[in-house]
């Protein structure tokens, strides 16, 4: 019964395109390709889809995932909700100087669910919703594709007809194992473009319900339309890029809908011809519409101009170097260079970077320079398709190529610098829309050969060859995705120049303790872009706890010239003047990253350290007060201050600071520790105990912890368990001060009391 329902079906598939062929020229007339009913379709895009990015769910918070996710607090419970419409993507304030202005509240809504689902950072949940959100996508694509290439044509009962099922199942299948896409899919970050275009294409379907009762256009939907607006307002929510399918949705209406000849209608502007009525402006109610789609989208970036602020993101030159280009020429060539190098990335997807800034792509400063014939090529096919999507004399050419080049184009332009500075100089992620229109032009490009070929089974199994291919690089590109380690690696043989990617390789190294590869790292990216203040930050790190103070001093200060304001720089210049025991000078450091960071409990813990090696007891401890109001889990301050107050002889004082540290930070063992020995030294013997014993319970491997319990014992009068604690403190470490000797001191006071008792 299954067999004859799907053979029935696929019969009237065949009588629609008997029926179309008499009408209009069909795509899937001369395709040699697999004929399958809509479901079974969309569920072998559904399963080739998810086949490509499988191998990522259980892969790593990578690269920004750490910024947007981890470090979030707009993902934390105690974060109110009503905060997510006042911060940026990162969870800066909008009003902030330095803040991307990058408003995506329903994605930051999104990673918050996953993270109270999962009841913490656990990122196998954040990659599985993205493997679904791309495998719903590419699904959509079928019937998205069927109206793109097929045109908009519904049956009597107003069930859309899909007149191109050959041809929208290899664009969705294209697109859906498109490698461009593992950005968006692997990199949880990406979440952002998926959700966008998840929204831009309900919206799309949306405005084509809004004509599911019209006749040659003159009925519609108010409703669908004002439905697809407010769609189109969700995707922006979600991304930026969002709001251009207002524009998609009324060139669609133009040339599907009404059925324009864009040529015609501006020689007939230009002549001012007053039969402009019968161009189907006004009889069909394009006006109305498009006035309607124009009215919503600048509503929507009204509202989003007020909220994001007064003024644009600010960005540095390591991010987009040609926009800060003086020559406008400069900018310009540099511009459609990356314009080249992004519709590359879609023709051939094999050399994918996660990062292109930072010298990856050298600025194109003369007509000399070898690269402008990518500029050429480019301009030339768009010319070329431009060309035949206004004059050809077929208007089914005309309708898909100028669709094809509208998909392919208005997404993009909020990426394109034309309109504001961005803050990369390639994104792959900024493609994933883009890509609709690559995959409508390269299945026409297809039907076409395939009208004039004689043997079009070599051009299907040529598709199918690349759909393959590109099944295995997304694959491939997909575990590259799954660790940090083998993200960054990758972009080493595609961006050599690349001082991003040399650094991060070397913080990866450093996070794994592996020092002396990282500074090997670090060296290249400071080589590569002699101003990298960051990577002049970490490798003066990694000097600096090697004992090579000088070297980490020059770095320091230079990156702190170069960049007056990086507090972290000034911070760890005055850790190693502190050492060098500069200490006036260690002391202008802190206090200048201070005045740069207003909010700095590490460096007021450093500041409290310097004030105690110069033995001003109160300004230490009004450093370490400082330290823990700023962040009250600041143990190392904690326990400095009951330290300093234990050394100085005030007991109470240091007991009152250790038990408000305590209610705090409940399980720090240290804490436990060092209020453990204010206690035994003010002779509260049973409450001392019970903290070592419970710090030694969750640090069972610490000797100073064994060996200070033995001490309390000692003078409590328990000799064997204070000899017991002894024998494990020294067993953990043999060297431990003063252990031995306290020990030997137990022995011999053991030794007589046995001469007394025998």
């Amino acid at each position: 019964q299954v067999c004859n329902q799907h053979n029935a079906e696929v019969a009237n598939l065949e009588q629609v395109f008997h029926r179309m062929a008499q009408t209009e020229p069909n795509l899937d007339h001369d395709v040699s390709w697999f004929l399958l009913p809509s479901y079974w379709a969309k569920m072998v895009v559904a399963l080739i889809s998810f086949l490509c990015f499988a191998n990522s769910y259980d892969g790593d918070f990578v690269f920004d995932d750490s910024e947007a996710i981890i470090n979030n607090k707009d993902l934390r419970a105690e974060t109110p909700l009503g905060d997510l419409w006042h911060h940026d993507f990162w969870g800066s304030k909008l009003s902030s100087n330095t803040s991307h202005k990058s408003y995506r509240p329903l994605t930051v809504l999104t990673f918050r669910i996953n993270y109270l689902f999962a009841g913490g950072f656990y990122p196998v949940g954040f990659h599985v919703i993205n493997i679904i959100l791309h495998c719903t996508i590419s699904v959509l694509m079928v019937d998205v594709f069927s109206i793109l290439l097929g045109g908009l044509q519904f049956s009597n009962k107003g069930r859309r007809l899909n007149l191109a099922p050959k041809t929208s199942l290899i664009a969705a299948l294209l697109f859906a194992v498109h490698p461009v896409h593992t950005e968006c899919v692997a990199g949880i970050v990406g979440r952002a473009d998926l959700l966008c275009a998840l929204f831009f294409l309900l919206s799309f379907l949306g405005y084509c319900k809004a004509f599911r009762e019209n006749k040659e256009g003159r009925n519609f939907s108010i409703f669908w339309v004002l439905v697809s607006v407010i769609l189109g307002a969700i995707a922006m929510l979600c991304k930026e890029q969002g709001i251009t399918v207002l524009g998609l949705n009324a060139v669609f209406d133009a040339l599907v809908i009404n059925k324009l000849n864009v040529l015609e209608l501006f020689q007939k502007l230009l002549h001012k011809d007053k039969s402009l009525e019968n161009a189907g402006l006004l009889r069909k109610g394009l006006l109305f519409r498009i006035t309607l789609l124009m009215s919503g989208g600048a509503t929507i970036l009204y509202i989003r101009w007020r909220i994001m602020g007064t003024g644009p993101p600010a960005f540095t030159e390591v991010d987009n170097p040609a926009s800060f280009a003086d020559s406008l020429f400069v900018r310009a060539i540099n511009y459609n260079y990356y314009y080249s190098l992004n519709a590359w990335l879609l023709l051939c997807p094999w050399w994918l970077c996660f990062d292109w800034s930072m010298g990856c792509i050298p600025l194109i400063k003369s007509v000399s320079d070898w690269r402008i014939i990518a500029l050429a090529a480019l301009w030339f096919c768009l010319i070329g398709l431009i060309c035949q999507a206004l004059c050809s004399e077929d208007s089914h050419k005309r309708r898909i190529l100028t669709l094809g080049l509208g998909f392919l184009i208005i997404p993009f332009l909020p990426a394109s610098n034309l309109f504001f500075r961005v803050g990369f100089v390639i994104a792959e992620r900024v493609i994933y829309l883009p890509s609709i229109g690559y995959c409508i032009l390269f299945t026409y490009g297809f039907s076409l050969l395939s009208k004039q070929a004689k043997k079009k089974k070599i051009l299907t199994v040529a598709v199918l060859g690349i759909l393959v291919i590109n099944v295995m690089r997304c694959a491939l590109r997909s575990s590259q995705w799954r660790s940090e380690e083998q993200l960054f690696r990758s972009a080493l043989s595609v961006c050599p120049l690349n001082a991003k990617v040399h650094y991060n390789v070397g913080k990866n190294l450093a996070d794994k303790g592996n020092q002396s590869a990282a500074i090997k790292y670090y060296r290249e990216a400071v080589r590569l872009n002699p101003k990298y203040v960051h990577a002049m930050n970490n490798l003066g790190n990694i000097l600096k706890e090697r004992n090579e103070l000088h070297e980490a001093e020059e770095l320091l200060s230079l990156a702190v010239q170069i960049q007056p304001d990086f507090a972290a720089a000034w911070m760890n210049l005055g850790i190693v003047q502190n050492s060098l025991r500069r200490f006036e000078e260690a002391e202008q450091s802190y206090w200048t990253a201070i005045k740069h960071r207003k909010k700095y409990p590490d460096c007021y813990y450093n500041l409290g350290r310097l004030y105690a090696d110069l033995n001003r007891h109160i300004d230490a401890l009004n450093a370490w007060r400082n330290a823990t109001v700023l962040k009250p889990e600041h143990s190392l301050a904690w326990n400095n201050m009951i330290i300093l107050l234990d050394n100085t002889g005030n007991l109470a004082q240091a007991e009152a600071v250790g038990r408000e540290a305590l209610e705090l930070i409940p399980n720090d063992h240290s804490l436990m520790f060092s209020l453990a020995n204010v206690l035994g030294k003010s002779q509260k013997y049973k409450e001392s105990e019970a903290l070592f014993l419970k710090a030694i319970k969750a640090n069972p491997n610490a000797a100073s912890y064994h060996g200070n319990l033995a001490v309390l014992y000692h003078r409590w009068g328990n000799l064997d368990l204070a000899k017991k604690h002894y024998e494990v403190s020294l067993k953990l470490d043999p060297m431990a001060p003063g252990t031995k000797e306290n020990y030997s001191l137990l022995r011999r006071k053991l030794e007589q009391l046995q001469k007394k008792g025998g």
